[in-house]
């Protein structure tokens, strides 16, 4: 980490129940949000997105959500995303076989045509060697209402800023996706 955080009780009473939803849910608390709390106002909007978009009524299924914020991290060499996002969609997939899969998505028949058009789009908004096509959005029309569009559009702009803050700070993983760990073979 290039940045440490502050101790625990340096932090503003008000962030508090925040850091403690995130130990009841993550059982630790997470490292980058202690990051962006060292700013709690700018630590308190980012929460308070990340909720709206992550919220059970989203129009946007968790599985979906899950596959997006995955692969925006991938992309982005998040490793600390990368690990907690991975054991999210590993849980709501009943399995880690998306996971296993998603970085080479266009060579597996694991994914929906509505995934690999969302992964198509969600690439082009994060590769800045890319481009959102009209096509795209025509594509993502069949699946998707224009206001969910925006939604998702709004999940993957919040993911690229989330890893890259990340990315850019070393944030190591917290050991959430013990699967993805590799044993070496015994001599």
């Amino acid at each position: 980490m290039r940045i440490e955080p502050k101790d625990y009780v340096q932090y503003p009473w008000y962030l508090k129940p925040f850091f403690w939803k995130q130990f009841r849910t993550y059982g630790q608390l997470l490292k980058p949000a202690l990051l962006w709390a060292r700013e709690p106002k700018l630590f308190a909007a980012v929460a308070c997105l990340y909720g709206v978009l992550d919220r059970k009524k989203s129009p946007i299924s968790p599985i979906l959500r899950s596959l997006i914020t995955v692969r925006v991290s991938q992309i982005n060499w998040c490793r600390f995303c990368v690990d907690i996002n991975s054991s999210v969609l590993t849980k709501r997939a009943g399995s880690s076989d998306k996971v296993e899969a998603l970085e080479h998505w266009r060579q597996s028949d694991l994914f929906s045509d509505q995934e690999c058009a969302v992964l198509e789009y969600t690439e082009a908004m994060t590769d800045t060697h890319l481009h959102v096509t009209d096509e795209m959005v025509v594509i993502l029309k069949k699946w998707f209402k224009e206001d969910e569009i925006v939604e998702l559009t709004g999940l993957i702009a919040f993911q690229n800023l989330s890893s890259k803050f990340n990315s850019a700070l070393d944030m190591p993983p917290q050991g959430f996706c013990k699967f993805m760990k590799v044993d070496t073979p015994s001599d």
